[in-house]
Parts: C-alpha cells; structure tokens; sequence
C-alpha cells in the first residue's frame, strides 16, 4: 500500500504557534461565527448565508466603482474598464446565488419567514450605495438608514457626488464631444433621464469605434456591467416570486410587484438607446 502524502515533505507550513494562518489572515472565526439563526429551521442557515455573501460581494462591488469612478476623473480608462469588468463577474456571482437559493421551497422558507420580522433586503445599505454610485439616484431611498447617522451620512454623500456615469459624460465633454451644460454642472443627487446630446455623442462614437476606441471599449464594459446588473434584478424576482408568490415582503413592500417595477429601470439610458440609431 502507497503511504499517504505528508505535505511536510513538500515544504507546507504545519505548525503556526506564533505565526499567522489562513484562518488569521482570513479572520476566518468571526466570518463563520456571525451566522445565528432564529430558530429550528434547517433552511435558515442557507438563507443567512445566503444573503451575507451577498452582502460581501456587494462590499467589493464598491470597491470596485468607486476606484471606477475615481479612474474616470484622473482619465485613466484603460484602469476603469479592468475594474468595471471586474464588477460584471461579480454581479455574475451574484446571479450563481439565487439557483442556491431557489432550492429553498415555499413550505420551507414559511417555517423561519415570521422570525424575519419587517426586515428585508430592501433595507440592504450596500445595495443602495451601489444604486447610487452608478447613477439610480432617489433621496427617498435614503429613508430606510435614518435611524444611523453615520450610514445615514455616508449614503447621502455618495446620493450627492457625481456618478460613475455623470462621470463618463464629463469625460466625453472633455474628450471634445458637445455635451450641455445641464449635464455637466447639476444637482447630481437627481435622476437623470435619457437626453438626446448624449446619445447624438455616442451615436459618433458608435459609427467610428476606430476613431473613438477607448471610448467605445469603455461603453461595451457599461453596458456589460449593467446587463450582469439587470439580470441580477430579474433572477431576484424569479427568486422571489417561486418562493413567496404574490404576498408581501417581510420589509412592507408589495413583494413580486415591486421588483417588477424594478426591471423597468435603466441605468445607462444613452447606451442602449443608440443601438437603433446605427
């Protein structure tokens, strides 16, 4: 019989007395001691779980959009395409988290549901601080933070700075495109629409990518983050609908209504909008 392999021999570190392990690095102990279920439910555990990895792929999201948006301003496009490509894989794994999910039955979820109380994802504060940074802008999503002051803060200055695509447009003006002064001096805490200026610049861009490349590339990255995004929205409601039906969610909304209302929003209404225009 073949001995089994000692990793020893092939020079692995196997005593960390005094020395930092993969768990230390990882601090790996308060990651997986932070899920507490409230009851004897098997599934909750998944839910948990679930939705706080969620949470933590969102946590690198931002990461990711705010150096994006940071890069955009200092020119470097070549760094916020890297990043933004970065962010439509992890919105793919966010997507990969509700087939997990939607193993749970409705009979399943019902046995922990009222343990939720009123709090749901439509509380989640990195979600909204994504909405933000990519141009959803809506004061009337800052509500639901206002009992923490400093979340409270912290999203209503994010509600308040240029987005990731308020700055493309500022871009496109300094790369010589005619771009109104409406778009480029405004109140960037409020949603902006479709605007035919902006799409008459990318219509140019879009019939002359060898003249306009970079800009070109940078427009495919947006509206690769922003198809990732759109059916992370829909796989949520899917999600949703297969596990609760019609009723409403644990946070007052009207649940699969809601969602679908959601599907309607574009971030990147200039980008899709001149693909009829070639």
């Amino acid at each position: 019989m073949s001995c089994p392999m000692n990793p020893a021999n092939d020079g692995a570190q196997m005593a960390f007395d005094g020395k930092m392990s993969y768990g230390d690095y990882l601090h790996l102990e308060p990651v997986l001691n932070a899920q507490h279920p409230l009851g004897e439910a098997h599934d909750e555990m998944l839910f948990i779980i679930q939705h706080q990895t969620s949470e933590l792929w969102m946590k690198l999201a931002i990461h990711e959009l705010r150096a994006a948006t940071a890069n955009l301003a200092a020119e470097d496009v070549a760094a916020c395409m890297k990043k933004l490509a970065r962010v439509a894989r992890i919105f793919e794994q966010l997507n990969s988290a509700w087939d997990v999910l939607r193993t749970m039955t409705p009979s399943e979820y019902l046995e922990f549901r009222d343990d939720l109380h009123q709090s749901s994802g439509f509380q989640s504060y990195q979600y909204r601080e994504i909405e933000f940074l990519v141009g959803n802008k809506n004061k009337e999503m800052l509500r639901p933070h206002a009992h923490v002051p400093e979340l409270y803060a912290h999203l209503e200055a994010c509600l308040n700075a240029p987005s990731l695509y308020d700055q493309v447009t500022l871009l496109l003006a300094r790369r010589g495109f005619e771009i109104p002064a409406e778009l480029l001096d405004r109140d960037w805490s409020e949603p902006r629409g479709s605007h035919a200026a902006l799409r008459e610049a990318w219509r140019k861009v879009y019939r002359n990518p060898q003249d306009h490349w970079e800009l070109y590339a940078l427009a495919e990255k947006l509206v690769d983050f922003e198809d990732y995004f759109r059916r992370w929205r829909f796989n949520h409601l899917v999600t949703v609908q297969r596990i609760i039906g019609s009723k409403r969610g644990t946070g007052g909304t009207s649940g699969v209504a809601y969602l679908d209302q959601m599907l309607s929003t574009v971030l990147f209404h200039e980008l899709w909008e001149v693909r009829a225009d070639l």
